[in-house]
């Protein structure tokens, strides 16, 4: 441990609150997108970051220096999730509440429905350290909407030991010692949370592989996120199938209802449109995937913020539409009317 680190756990340890800042704040933004993988919600992990802070002030006398700083942050962020994952204090689903529209017969009613995006804007600089030699995952890969909600699937103790040695590359040894468990018992965790997530892989439309999704920001990802804007906006039906693959999926968490094939997805967005409804699309950035504030005109002028879309692209097609809710419009910067 360096001497100005050691001077500063001094001082935090004091109570100079300014010295634990100046210790934890480089480590912020990836703790929260860790909370955020482990939880699933934007909110919870807004939550589990704060709990995790002060439940490293209030420790920083346990803190030994015989693992980093940022391992040690890890472990109370971990377990800080644990609990929360086990207390089942999630949010509830959600009943249809559209005026005027009854929507199709869902192909199932989802499990994570307490699912949220997170803003890419949080993700400047949460993800600058290097994992370790360990890891199976891209970084970019394990925050997008399926990894995320794919987690969400396993059991608590399963989905840390998965990101921690997965994503993140820690050791077996290190993480067994972060959830006071053993090297075996880590092992056989990690063991069955693939098995779980390749079973998840394999079932979803029976298995079917897409094509990679364009680069961020590239001139491809620009071509079908404009379609998709000109298509939305003007309600056409027709030009939206056209951008959908044949097994695209759609949800709209907290609502339990889950659409899975080109005929009721296609179904679900004529009914919407149909009924009179025509919304202007704002776009913004969400998991690393495009997104957009949606916002229903109405007929005083003003348009109301809707939800938030967020688009899984494959190749030049759509493979997945996710509409969540307007309470997140602040974490992306939205503002809740358009004039």
């Amino acid at each position: 441990m360096d001497l100005a680190r050691t001077d500063l756990i001094g001082m935090a340890r004091a109570g100079d609150g300014e010295a634990f800042r100046m210790l934890t704040e480089p480590h912020h933004r990836e703790l929260q997108v860790h909370c955020y993988r482990m939880l699933g919600s934007f909110q919870d992990a807004e939550d589990a970051l704060q709990d995790t802070l002060l439940s490293a002030w209030r420790g920083l006398e346990g803190f030994d220096g015989r693992s980093s700083l940022r391992t040690w942050l890890y472990r109370i962020a971990t377990n800080r999730c644990l609990s929360t994952l086990r207390s089942a204090k999630r949010q509830a689903a959600k009943e249809w509440d559209v005026p005027g529209i009854e929507p199709p017969e869902p192909t199932r009613l989802g499990e994570v429905v307490w699912l949220q995006p997170f803003p890419d804007a949080l993700l400047d600089g949460a993800m600058d350290a290097p994992p370790g030699p360990e890891a199976r995952y891209e970084q970019t890969e394990a925050v997008s909407l399926a990894f995320v909600t794919a987690l969400q699937l396993l059991p608590p103790r399963q989905v840390a030991v998965l990101v921690l040695r997965d994503v993140l590359g820690y050791p077996a040894s290190e993480v067994a010692e972060m959830l006071d468990t053993t090297v075996e018992s880590v092992k056989s965790a990690l063991k069955r949370a693939r098995s779980s997530l390749r079973a998840q892989q394999t079932g979803r439309a029976g298995g079917a592989e897409h094509e990679p999704p364009p680069a961020a920001g590239s001139a491809a990802e620009d071509a079908i996120v404009a379609r998709f804007v000109r298509a939305y906006e003007s309600a056409d039906v027709d030009a939206l199938v056209t951008l959908l693959t044949d097994d695209v999926f759609m949800s709209m968490p907290p609502l339990p209802l889950e659409y899975e094939g080109l005929d009721v997805v296609a179904r679900f967005c004529a009914d919407i449109f149909g009924a009179g409804r025509r919304f202007e699309l704002v776009p913004t950035r969400a998991n690393g995937q495009p997104a957009f504030g949606a916002y229903l005109r109405t007929a005083d002028g003003v348009r109301h913020g809707a939800g938030v879309l967020v688009l899984t692209l494959a190749g030049d097609r759509i493979s997945a539409l996710i509409r969540f809710e307007n309470t997140l419009f602040p974490a992306f910067g939205l503002p809740r009317t358009l004039p």
